[in-house]
């Protein structure tokens, strides 16, 4: 998944002076300003707090400075994530010395990791929320109110927050994310989600169903299903995880797998775009592409994060896969849906790298083709098997010159495969103005291609046909036909 950073925020009414002589809208309601970093699913768990806070009194400002309580939602994923939070908190230290009653809050996975840091030694934040512990977010304020710190960083096996309805904050009103599990069972040893997001467990279907089927009755045109592993969703009636070998006769017919799952959320709007993040080449089967083959309304774009070219290294990963099992998948995909993309997660400089397996992970892109990748760095995050077992002993210098040869392979590989799409006609859901111009819209395509073209009469949530003129490595460009 991609690592993004955003504000959510509604608009207030009457009005508050700031001392900057400002005027913005202000209720009696208390407001809350939230900050989301990190993956997709962290601002879809943005949109549940917002949905348990505002049964509970509170409304949205798009204003961190009249706020009464500001939640940083946040990642753990990568050292520089944290210390870009960690900046952020010792900024609004700033908006606490001008509103002594002033709440601040670590949610997500940071505040799962680090725990009573943030809150004892560091003294940063007033609550300190895991990503399981969302719906005693309205208890914790009240602990704050009364004088007190508070934490909730507590796992679960069941929570999946099924049956709230998530609030759509700071939505263009076309696209929407729809969480469909939580947590991760992987353990690749690299990473920290297991520890901070807890043990997988599937949302039972008919919540799914129905959320899909307000967001089209209420105009949305796409959705995206998330989770850390979709192709492992898998949904036996509640409770924990049962593996499907153990599983009785009876649980076995009434299982749901991702594969059925997606088959009914593209029923439920046959004109709903159907996207979905994240899947794991270990899991992703041969029912999932052909389901997706069937419907036309499933996007052709899979993500599929490799991670590294090397079958040694994907051992010392606890990928659980080789390299070989990694093409035969790709293949298989080209196989089952020619025209599907494919995009990827790749690491540079993970513990033992050596040059033949970076060698390897280029070569691996290269006979792959991702339309795009996500591209890092290795960064050792504590608690992690990595951490505890493997020396992080790849030096800074040569991880950058990996890294970057990495990114250099990617960049000529994603505009070989934007220069072949000239010439042809695609479908574009229109969702945002372009950056460049306001003259111009911007969209995706089918296969998850950003395309651009001259705005003429069309409206954000149209489709329009577009023959593509030019490209460049991140971009399609061209005029829209009727």
């Amino acid at each position: 998944m991609s690592y993004l950073f955003c504000s959510f925020a509604f608009p207030m009414q009457d009005e508050l002076i700031l001392s900057n002589n400002q005027t913005i809208p202000k209720t009696d309601k208390r407001q809350l300003y939230i900050e989301s970093y990190g993956c997709a699913m962290n601002f879809s768990d943005s949109e549940i707090i917002g949905s348990i806070m505002s049964e509970n009194g509170f409304e949205y400002t798009k204003d961190e400075f009249s706020a009464d309580v500001i939640f940083l939602n946040t990642c753990a994923i990568r050292d520089n994530a944290e210390q870009k939070i960690r900046d952020r908190l010792k900024h609004l230290r700033n908006n606490k010395r001008k509103n002594s009653d002033l709440i601040i809050g670590v949610l997500g996975c940071m505040a799962e990791r680090l725990k009573t840091k943030l809150l004892e030694e560091e003294k940063l934040v007033d609550i300190v929320a895991g990503p399981d512990s969302y719906r005693d977010l309205p208890n914790l304020v009240a602990e704050v109110e009364t004088g007190n710190r508070a934490i909730n960083v507590l796992l679960s096996r069941e929570e999946t927050y099924a049956e709230i309805s998530p609030l759509r904050l700071n939505t263009n009103g076309i696209s929407a994310f729809v969480s469909i599990m939580r947590g991760c069972d992987n353990m690749c040893s690299f990473c920290v989600v297991p520890f901070t997001r807890g043990r997988e467990r599937s949302r039972d279907p008919q919540t799914i169903l129905e959320e899909v089927k307000i967001l089209g009755d209420n105009g949305y045109k796409e959705i995206t299903l998330l989770g850390q592993n979709v192709d492992s969703y898998l949904w036996f009636g509640g409770g924990p995880k049962i593996d499907y070998k153990n599983a009785s006769v009876e649980q076995k017919e009434n299982a749901v797998s991702f594969a059925q799952l997606l088959e009914k959320v593209a029923l439920v709007h046959p004109s709903m775009r159907i996207r979905f993040s994240t899947s794991h080449p270990k899991d992703i089967n041969d029912d999932v592409l052909h389901t997706i083959a069937k419907y036309p309304n499933i996007c052709n774009h899979i993500h599929l994060p490799a991670q590294s070219g090397s079958t040694r290294l994907l051992e010392a990963m606890n990928r659980t896969y080789s390299r070989e099992w990694y093409l035969e998948r790709i293949n298989k995909i080209k196989e089952i849906i020619p025209n599907c993309s494919i995009s990827c997660d790749i690491i540079a400089g993970f513990c033992s790298e050596t040059e033949e397996d970076h060698q390897a992970t280029l070569s691996l892109m290269e006979e792959c083709k991702f339309i795009f990748s996500y591209m890092y760095k290795y960064s050792e995050r504590p608690g992690t098997l990595a951490q505890k077992k493997m020396q992080d002993d790849v030096p800074e210098e040569i991880k950058s010159r990996r890294l970057t040869e990495i990114i250099e392979v990617q960049s000529k590989i994603s505009l070989e495969n934007n220069q072949k799409m000239i010439g042809k006609v695609v479908t574009v859901l229109i969702d945002s103005v372009s950056k460049k111009s306001e003259m111009d819209l911007c969209g995706r395509n089918d296969q998850n291609n950003i395309v651009v073209f001259p705005r003429e009469d069309y409206q954000l949530g149209d489709y329009a046909n577009v023959l593509i003129e030019r490209a460049t490595g991140t971009t399609l460009i061209g005029k829209a036909v009727k």
